[in-house]
């Protein structure tokens, strides 16, 4: 939190809290001689050593800032607040080093990989604990439930997506009950998760933008990529061998949640696919990338799309995941049944897949507005 100090005269100093919760409201009280001023929303303090001294004690962990005729006037006052922040910038960086170091970090990654879970997962868990432990006051033995609440309401706080704050709570209850080996949380407040309709392009926005596309093996990356409903982390890690084209199939190895599937590998894409083999004869992964051995990474298939979406002329604010979800809509919209499409996408329960009939045409554009039924308005003004 940042304080702002004033000038007043030279019996009293304003302080200005960035914040005025009843938790920050705690320090600016144990100072002796504070007044809250009413109508400019200001504390004051006696303009004394002692009085410094003791706010400064009360805010260990907070920025303090002091306005121009302060600091000029009293290089005590400047000077104190140096020596405050660089003890607070010592106490910080002492912290996080002895909470968070090289060792804690090895076993918090051995923890999860032996648990099955994911490289990115393994990533982002990692990041979590890293950020928390750079914002943490406490030694390892002080932090509890409460703590992680306000760092997650913290987070919330800062505009942090919901899915963002359930995912540092996750983080965090892993490593202090696997690595830590502390006793059983007594559980979090979770923010609820927030509903989003995915974003969808239309078929005629689909066909404009594959045939926007010249290079090859960016034509055969997209069209795999919508023709059978794949992640970008999918269609990188594809192998020749795993694209039937005599059964029509694609075999996605080691999906999301470690799982393999089949989906469908359209007519179309066997044509654009068989091309790009003959002319480039991959090997081990079908789209290699630039090192060797090593397959295309998701950012290059990523700015592949970005790239075919301006040639395009579409305008709107989708990724390359919009190819997989617009192909989910589209066999909804065609009537095919959504436990199918479930498989097919590859989704554990089929309230995921039902996000899709938010954003289907299929029932909606039976629907009639009740304006269109009247007819003619425009002719009657």
């Amino acid at each position: 939190m940042r304080i702002e100090l004033m000038y007043r005269d030279d019996r009293n100093i304003g302080v200005k809290l960035e914040r005025y919760g009843s938790e920050q409201l705690v320090g600016i009280r144990s100072v002796t001689g504070r007044k809250w001023v009413q109508e400019e929303k200001v504390w004051t303090i006696p303009y004394s050593i002692s009085a410094l001294e003791l706010l400064l004690e009360a805010y260990p962990l907070d920025c303090f800032e002091c306005d121009e005729r302060l600091s000029q006037q009293d290089p005590y006052l400047s000077d104190r607040l140096k020596r405050h922040r660089e003890k607070q910038l010592e106490r910080e960086g002492s912290t996080a080093d002895e909470l968070w170091d090289s060792n804690r970090r090895q076993e918090l990654q051995d923890a999860l990989k032996a648990r099955g879970y994911s490289s990115k997962t393994i990533k982002a868990y990692t990041s979590q604990i890293r950020r928390f432990f750079e914002k943490s006051p406490e030694t390892e033995t002080e932090i509890n439930d409460v703590t992680v609440q306000k760092y997650a309401l913290s987070l919330l706080e800062k505009g942090r997506s919901h899915a963002y704050v359930n995912q540092a709570i996750s983080a965090l209850k892993f490593y202090f009950r696997y690595v830590r080996k502390q006793p059983k949380s007594s559980g979090y407040i979770r923010p609820k998760k927030e509903s989003k309709l995915p974003d969808v392009l239309s078929l005629g926005e689909v066909v404009r933008l594959l045939k926007s596309v010249d290079n090859l093996k960016h034509k055969a990356i997209l069209y795999l990529t919508y023709t059978s409903g794949l992640r970008v982390s999918e269609v990188v890690r594809l192998r020749p061998e795993d694209c039937d084209r005599e059964r029509n199939t694609v075999k996605v190895r080691q999906g999301k949640g470690r799982k393999d599937r089949q989906t469908l590998l359209s007519e179309m894409a066997v044509s654009v696919l068989e091309r790009y083999i003959k002319l480039e004869k991959p090997t081990t992964w079908l789209f290699p990338g630039q090192r060797e051995g090593r397959h295309l990474t998701e950012r290059s298939a990523q700015k592949v799309f970005a790239k075919a979406l301006l040639q395009a002329g579409i305008r709107k604010e989708v990724s390359i995941h919009s190819l997989r979800h617009s192909f989910a809509t589209h066999l909804l919209e065609n009537g095919i049944d959504l436990r199918y499409i479930q498989e097919l996408l590859g989704h554990q329960s089929v309230r995921t897949t039902e996000r899709y009939t938010h954003v289907s045409r299929r029932d909606i554009g039976k629907i009639q507005s009740p304006l269109d039924r009247i007819g003619g308005l425009e002719d009657s003004e």
